[in-house]
């Protein structure tokens, strides 16, 4: 494919992908017999970007989920009218839910729900909500229907259809997504190989347990422990030494403080090892970054979550606090790698509005916080394997691994949140499209594109 009129480091340039590669970079490029060739318009190109932290099968669960919880939900009355609207007689699965909007447990949803099953996510990803029905079918649950780290519980006793997970790589290649690395803690051997061939057109990276030892694709091992389950901490020093001896590097869900400075303290007994990852970095003071910092650690970050939770963190954080909340310049200044990743579906997955969010940060939560729009790009074009390391390039001889937007990289910089992709290519291969192109696929591209923004 020959991509004619792109904007690459402030020229216009047309590039040759051949091979998976780009094989060329020049002004001008003659477009070679039978070439498909895609007008750019003078949109920059750029490396792909590559969602460091999501939950493949939630976030496509999530598709067709119902939203339960702020900014679509503002209140009780609100969830109560949503939730008899919604269409269907079976399970009805809302997500997103958060008690700032007021609190439901089994009895409410009894009284304000529909006559149907009923189970409901927390924003947090920790707790589900049931009604009577949905207890009766489980044949259990807690008296209030509010269901705490019971996941495990849960799915072996609902049917086991796992989603599909086509559309969810449809709407992230949307954005110019090339690439995602899965996180859900419990994923082993069957999940790997489930996501493998799940026909998803992003490149692939999957942490979990130790039973993805070995495993091609395998990235580190999932810590996911919380404040009121935290292990001891030769017991976690333990754990992280035994991944590293296995060749794999960990990842620690650290949201609080308490669970951060445990971790450090457990990575600095086993010994560091390079690929070793904090997960969100929720709470970090001055002397937890020089601890990171003298560790060697990288941080996955989800800088939108300051701008969707706000108002929950102005009602629930101390105001002592709020100044350390999901830190980034800090973090780059003290040299430490820094990576973002949506957390999707407990966070927004537009990986645009996560970079205006890291350069816009809300005054009151760590506005000093804020970096340039080429610092917010460049935490979604870190390589896989090394987040936060040298961002990928768009050069001859690299993977053609790439995004073109609609318009040019300054004016892109002026307004990231309304940066749109116009089409995504991994490997050379189109994943998403809305440009005119001489390929003879072109009309099979469009109806392609046409279902996927009908989806968005």
């Amino acid at each position: 494919m020959l991509i004619r009129g792109a904007e690459l480091d402030g020229a216009r340039v047309d590039l040759r992908l051949a091979g998976g590669r780009i094989a060329a970079i020049a002004p001008s490029l003659a477009p070679a017999p039978e070439e498909a060739v895609a007008e750019a318009g003078g949109g920059a190109i750029l490396p792909g970007l590559h969602d460091h932290h999501i939950h493949l099968n939630a976030a496509a669960a999530a598709l067709a989920s119902l939203r339960c919880g702020p900014p679509d939900i503002a209140s009780l009355d609100d969830l109560a009218v949503r939730l008899r609207a919604a269409p269907g007689t079976g399970w009805l699965r809302g997500i997103g839910y958060h008690d700032s909007i007021g609190r439901i447990d089994r009895a409410w949803l009894d009284d304000h729900g529909p006559d149907r099953p009923i189970r409901i996510q927390h924003r947090g990803g920790r707790m589900w909500v049931l009604n009577s029905r949905a207890m009766d079918l489980l044949d259990g649950g807690p008296a209030d229907g509010r269901l705490v780290d019971g996941d495990a519980w849960l799915a072996a006793r609902l049917p086991r259809n796992p989603p599909d997970l086509r559309p969810l790589g449809d709407l992230l290649a949307s954005y110019g997504v090339t690439g995602v690395t899965e996180v859900t803690p419990r994923n082993d051997a069957r999940d790997w190989a489930r996501y493998r061939g799940a026909g998803l057109r992003q490149r692939l990276l999957v942490m979990g347990t130790r039973a993805l030892d070995g495993l091609e694709g395998a990235g580190a091992l999932k810590l996911h422990y919380h404040d009121h389950d935290l292990p001891g901490l030769d017991a976690l020093a333990a754990e992280i030494a035994g991944a590293h001896g296995a060749g794999r590097p960990v990842a620690a869900h650290c949201v609080t403080l308490a669970e951060l400075m445990l971790t450090l303290a457990a990575i600095e007994a086993a010994g560091p090892m390079r690929g070793d990852r904090i997960e969100h970095c929720g709470v970090a003071p001055p002397e937890a970054i020089d601890w990171i910092a003298r560790l060697g650690l990288t941080v996955v970050t989800q800088p939108h979550f300051v701008a969707e939770r706000q108002a929950a963190y102005r009602a629930e954080v101390a105001a002592a606090d709020r100044p350390f909340l999901y830190p980034l310049r800090s973090l780059l200044v003290a040299g430490i790698r820094v990576a973002a990743g949506s957390d999707a579906p407990f966070g927004g997955i537009d990986p645009w509005a996560a970079m205006a969010a890291a350069v816009a940060r809300p005054e009151g939560l760590g506005p000093q916080e804020a970096v340039t729009p080429e610092q917010a790009l460049a935490l979604f074009t870190g390589r896989p394997a090394d987040p936060g390391g040298p961002a990928r390039r768009v050069a001859v001889g690299e993977p053609a691994d790439l995004c073109l937007i609609d318009r040019p990289w300054a004016a892109a910089r002026a307004g990231l949140a309304a940066v749109r992709a116009r089409a995504t290519w991994v490997g050379g291969a189109v994943a998403y499209s809305t440009i005119a192109s001489t390929s003879p696929q072109s009309r099979a591209a469009a109806a392609e594109r046409r279902r996927i923004d009908n989806a968005r």
